[in-house]
């Protein structure tokens, strides 16, 4: 099986690195920005670096939709995951066009309210993980598997 790990640096890519026991025997990329924590963590893996800032910046969005086209027609990965944030949003779309299984993992820290690249992804999200009931509320189609912190 061979996997696309797709999230931002910081807590989310630190999110994605906490379920190593998923990812680590199986054919693998990493799409996330190029930063410093970012090029550390993953100085040993395959790695595509996405466009930031994301953060309702239309352009970005743009170019990370062709960057999700090309690098999925070129992976043709098995499964897509991704703890978030806004550069998850064209991988899961192409995704789907592409016929890519996706799982989502909201965020820990996120308990009173969704996130925008989880409302947004929630409908093409093949599973869509909750890591607290509360955010059930929100997403009643979730599976809570509990903290990943």
């Amino acid at each position: 099986m061979k996997i696309a790990l797709v999230g931002s640096s910081g807590g989310h890519l630190a999110q994605l690195f906490l379920i190593k026991q998923i990812w680590e025997k199986h054919e693998r990329f990493w799409v996330t920005f190029d930063k410093a924590d970012s090029r550390s963590l993953l100085k040993d893996e395959i790695k595509y670096w996405c466009y930031f800032p994301t953060n309702r910046n239309a352009k970005n969005l743009l170019k990370n939709t062709w960057l999700a086209w090309r690098i999925l027609k070129k992976e043709k990965p098995d499964l897509i995951v991704s703890t978030g944030a806004a550069s998850a949003i064209p991988f899961f779309y192409i995704g789907k066009l592409l016929k890519i299984k996706t799982i989502y993992i909201e965020v820990f820290d996120r308990i009173d309210s969704p996130t925008l690249t989880g409302k947004l992804v929630y409908p093409v999200s093949d599973h869509f993980i909750i890591q607290w009931e509360e955010q059930r509320k929100f997403y009643p189609k979730g599976k809570f598997l509990g903290g990943i912190l």
